[in-house]
């Protein structure tokens, strides 16, 4: 074997197996750090492989279900379908002050675990339009911000 041809050999090794390290370290992990997004119906068809898995639960905050203590800063709530009044719910457990837009009926993301019984979740995402009206002349923040101080009907 020529030393030209020693070198190509070498040179296709190192390309080989530079390419196998990417190829690893671009899917060799990739499972652990996989985040579902699942809403009430899917989780709980699923709760066997949820287990201990970090998920982002979706859906609207189910009314009457809200409880929130202030001075432990324990939320809990349920999380259901619009779509589907009476249909599955998920008991959720938070630690921590809301979002100031959280409130019953309003659409909510929740990332967190599941352990079959209650979601015990670590962040709470609130949904909220995406639609800016700035304020009109001679309006203050009060009229402005009024969305989110009164409770909806």
């Amino acid at each position: 074997m020529t030393s030209a041809n020693k070198k190509r050999l070498a040179a296709g090794a190192a390309v080989l197996a530079a390419s196998a390290a990417l190829i690893y370290m671009a899917f060799g992990g990739i499972e652990q750090n996989l985040v579902y997004y699942w809403d009430a119906k899917e989780l709980l068809a699923k709760a066997d492989t949820a287990r201990g898995a970090t998920i982002r639960l979706g859906g609207m905050v189910q009314k009457g279900s809200v409880e929130w203590n202030p001075t432990t800063l324990q939320l809990k709530f349920k999380v259901g379908m619009q779509s589907e009044p009476g249909g599955p719910t998920i008991l959720v457990d938070s630690t921590g002050a809301p979002p100031q837009m959280f409130r019953e009926g309003q659409g909510v993301v929740v990332e967190g675990r599941y352990d079959g019984q209650v979601f015990h979740s670590d962040r709470v995402l609130v949904k909220h339009s995406n639609e800016y009206h700035p304020p009109r002349p001679g309006e203050g923040p009060r009229e402005t911000y009024k969305t989110l101080i009164t409770k909806p009907n």
